[in-house]
């Protein structure tokens, strides 16, 4: 019997899905009454009673008992899989994957959007990619800068534990998110007279899933692509609770999306359009700073070795002058306006500096400092910015020397992630979201292919519905 790999690896992540999303529900507890009254209107009582169980509420589940109904049917797809049916099987099964995103993912976020709205402005949300967002889309909308004004007397000052609050006192991201996001509060305000930040992340979401189809040509690296982006157990928890890797996410693949189709023929607009996507990611959330050395090297693929040096500037100029334009126009007026306030926000506090620095956290190497006593508790000051240009700048030459070897955009991609990883493993704090950002690049590296002259990929995709489906 032929075994399809994408069976494997969606039946993998809808468990792992499902699980963490029933994990995560344990420590919301007031679910289950919110979730009665928000569908107290059209849904029996005696139902919710029938369905009332500690682990998850009654909407939760019909979505995973939908969704479970889903990976079944493209299990039993799989089986027709044959050669005078692929497209059809290809098709359904795309149209499967999307559904199983829709309801494990978009239907469980707009769930917890309106549990959020019928309850308190600091609950279902996560902290800073959405409570302490739209309070800085208020601040912007009314003249007030985001990184002077703290957050005391905002919905965030009711979010998490008294003594790690520390962000309080300051606006850790950069502009374009509160900037991007502005029409939209406008126009939900007018239209709904509230809104949540969730509703642009999952617009943009939907709009990276719709991008990943595109990038990724072979059938199925396409649904495994799919699949990883669309289900990734931690970017999943991203779009659901609001943190705002998906909203960096998106325009880094728009920008990979703009310069793809160039690879045979260099379009200097497409190139400029999406050097401008980068800055757009990297005017966002200073993860995305890091892509900026392999994505210049990338936009050199077509220079020869022999070249002279004022050609490569001048061909990485008409390419890639949109993007310190677009960072330039986004970040230098909040700097300029005050310069100290911004370098403590976005700098100072991550770094632990200061008397509300933040804590050490998460699943890296700074652990390490906490167990051998380095310092005397997680808020106090440690240099890991030493540790961190000492192997990643060595890291980050190595790469790109690599990169240089075999140009593509799974080098870009790999080496970004690979360089990134490291950075964050020494950091003060390796977050779990920085993780599912990752594995959705990472996925990427691994499935985008090089495009081919017009002809020849047309006749490589045709041939590719059959040939790549199965793994025998």
């Amino acid at each position: 019997m032929k075994k399809s790999l994408d069976v494997l690896i969606l039946f993998i992540l809808v468990i792992a899905r499902v699980r963490i999303d029933t994990l995560a529900d344990l420590v919301l507890p007031q679910r289950h009454e919110d979730v009665r009254r928000l569908v107290a209107g059209w849904w029996p009582a005696a139902s919710l009673d029938r369905l009332a169980h500690p682990e998850t509420d009654p909407v939760s589940t019909m979505l995973i008992v939908a969704a479970f109904g889903l990976l079944a049917i493209y299990f039993v797809v799989d089986l027709f899989n044959e050669e005078r049916r692929a497209k059809t099987v290809y098709r359904l099964k795309v149209a499967l994957i999307y559904g199983i995103i829709g309801l494990l993912v978009f239907g469980k976020t707009i769930l917890l959007i309106n549990l959020r709205h019928i309850s308190e402005p600091a609950s279902y949300a996560h902290d800073g990619g959405v409570i302490q967002t739209e309070a800085t889309i208020d601040y912007f909308l009314n003249g007030r800068n985001p990184y002077v004004e703290d957050y005391v007397n905002t919905p965030l000052a009711e979010w998490g534990f008294d003594e790690y609050r520390t962000a309080l006192y300051h606006y850790p991201y950069l502009p374009w998110t509160f900037v991007f996001s502005a029409p939209f509060y406008l126009f939900s305000q007018v239209l709904l007279g509230w809104f949540d930040e969730r509703m642009v992340y999952l617009l943009l979401f939907a709009l990276t899933l719709a991008l990943v189809h595109r990038l990724v040509q072979p059938p199925r690296e396409k649904l495994i692509a799919l699949a990883l982006v669309g289900l990734n157990p931690i970017l999943a928890v991203s779009v659901i609770f609001g943190e705002n890797d998906p909203f960096v996410l998106f325009w880094l693949v728009l920008g990979l999306w703009l310069v793809h189709s160039t690879q045979d023929r260099q379009e200097p607009r497409r190139l400029w359009l999406g050097s401008a996507a980068v800055g757009l990611a990297c005017a966002s959330k200073p993860t995305a700073w890091f892509l900026i050395p392999f994505w210049l090297l990338y936009l050199l693929r077509d220079q020869g070795g022999d070249t002279p040096w004022q050609s490569h500037l001048a061909a990485l100029w008409q390419r890639a002058w949109s993007l310190p334009i677009v960072f330039g126009l986004l970040t230098l007026p909040w700097f300029v306006w005050n310069p100290e306030a911004m370098i403590d926000d976005v700098w100072r506090w991550s770094a632990g500096q200061g008397p509300t620095g933040y804590q050490i956290w998460g699943w890296g190497a700074s652990n390490l400092v906490l167990a051998f006593g380095w310092v005397v508790d997680r808020f106090e000051y440690w240099p890991f910015i030493i540790p961190q240009l000492l192997i990643a700048g060595p890291l980050l030459w190595f790469l790109l020397r690599r990169q240089a070897q075999q140009n593509t955009m799974n080098s870009m991609l790999y080496g970004y992630v690979v360089l990134l990883l490291v950075f964050f493993y020494l950091s003060r704090f390796l977050q779990p979201n920085y993780l599912g950002y990752l594995a959705a690049v990472l996925t990427l590296a691994f499935t985008v292919e090089e495009t081919r002259s017009g002809g020849e990929a047309k006749r490589r995709g045709q041939d590719t519905v059959v040939t790549t489906q199965n793994v025998h």
